[in-house]
């Protein structure tokens, strides 16, 4: 079995998200491990390759071609449409762009879509392993045939976490670390691999139990966020509250630990 969508309008998307984020991964397969061209998009950990472009250019153009009165969110600025449009496709071309440019095999492609400010479709796809993660709104989550689930774990210590730090560590004060520190010193563990959009998937297939990040943007979680909520779990800000679009404040979790983990991220007053 797989995942599947019944009203035909989501159909043709989920199928064509499938489609370009197959050919966008087969580029980064590609030119992995090659020479890169790199900038930096302002921080100078903040980076960007020719090859984030080339695969935005990719998803963009076949939105363009197959829906265009769709509108496009995607971070190296490519866009289309107007405010009034049904569906917006929300797109992170190379999520993991410094793993990326290091070599490291940690990153993704990730496109969500919208449908009047809802949530209705997410793919994430991570080439090097070939693995595809999809929801559709009330389809459930899903990698290939296997249907996702969070995890069951209650107790916060042998939790396992993930989590990112915001591309102005080296000059903001409010840089995860006090968070970081309170969560490594009470869970089994913390994982920093540097890519939001995977660390979703991971809470939705129950390979961590939760993850925060501050400081996101709208295309590192649009999927994302489906996903885990389509396995089960729980997503919010830092006060249990509804998470925005932009994703500046993010928990999710497999539900049982969500206020364990906001207890020990919150900020505390100086």
């Amino acid at each position: 079995m797989t995942l599947t969508a019944s009203e035909p309008a989501i159909a043709d998307r989920l199928a064509l998200a499938r489609e370009v984020a197959g050919r966008a991964g087969d580029l980064q397969r590609e030119r992995y491990e090659t020479r890169l061209t790199i900038a930096s998009k302002g921080a100078s950990i903040d980076l960007v390759t020719e090859v984030d472009r080339a695969c935005e250019a990719l998803i963009v153009g076949a939105i363009r071609e197959a829906f265009a009165n769709d509108a496009i969110l995607a971070e190296e600025g490519g866009t289309g449409a107007g405010p009034g449009a049904e569906f917006c496709w929300i797109v992170d071309p190379l999520d993991g762009t410094t793993n990326f440019a290091h070599g490291f095999p940690r990153f993704c492609v990730s496109i969500g879509i919208e449908r009047r400010g809802e949530r209705v479709v997410g793919v994430v796809l991570d080439p090097l392993l070939d693995e595809r993660f999809e929801a559709v709104r009330g389809g459930g989550a899903w990698l290939g045939s296997r249907r996702l689930a969070v995890s069951s774990e209650t107790a916060f210590g042998r939790g396992l976490f993930a989590t990112g730090f915001p591309y102005d560590v080296h000059t903001s004060e409010d840089d995860n670390l006090e968070a970081f520190a309170r969560v490594v010193k009470s869970a089994r563990g913390i994982r920093r691999d540097g890519s939001a959009a995977l660390d979703l998937c991971y809470v939705a297939a129950g390979r961590v139990d939760g993850y925060w990040e501050r400081k996101l943007h709208a295309w590192d979680v649009a999927a994302g966020i489906l996903l885990v909520e389509e396995a089960g779990g729980r997503v919010s800000d830092e006060q249990g509250g509804p998470v925005d679009r932009s994703g500046r404040e993010l928990v999710a979790t497999n539900g049982p630990l969500h206020d364990s983990l906001i207890e020990k991220i919150r900020r505390r007053a100086v």
